[in-house]
């Protein structure tokens, strides 16, 4: 379970790096995903569909993330619990480098963690809770 989950956060991540490049398409990082899936963070809860909306919702992220001077996400550590033999959590530790617009650089580290589902067709993500990822970002000056 864990190293299959942790080859899942390695595509993550990887998807997540050739969207900022503009070179994945959205559908790519759909297939990490359950059909619905929560998410939870500062604004409150919400659920959604792995469906068109997700892949209008990733090009406009990683637009997002752009604009903010995002430049690569790398994974730190994938700290994995089962919950039971279908499900787990993974504690993922990831570092953001952006570029501030008078060119210098800086790295934020943040922590999500992310409900599991492992199924068939391999692990899938079906919800994360998140921090206050533009708190983070106006500390920093990027937002």
């Amino acid at each position: 379970m864990e190293a299959e989950i942790h080859a899942l956060f390695r595509r993550h991540e990887d998807n997540f790096n050739r969207g900022l490049h503009g070179e994945a398409a959205p559908e790519d990082a759909g297939a990490l995903f359950t059909p619905e899936f929560i998410a939870a963070g500062p604004q409150g809860v919400a659920t959604g569909r792995n469906d068109a909306s997700l892949v209008e919702a990733m090009r406009a992220g990683y637009d997002h993330y752009r604009a903010t001077g995002a430049q690569a996400m790398t994974l730190r550590d994938v700290a994995v619990t089962p919950i039971d033999d279908r499900h787990a959590t993974a504690k993922v530790s990831w570092r953001a480098r952006y570029r501030r617009k008078d060119g210098s650089q800086t790295d934020i580290d943040f922590e999500v963690t992310y409900f599991v589902r492992l199924t068939d067709e391999g692990p899938r993500i079906f919800g994360w809770v998140s921090g206050d990822e533009e708190a983070l970002l106006r500390e920093r000056g990027l937002a």
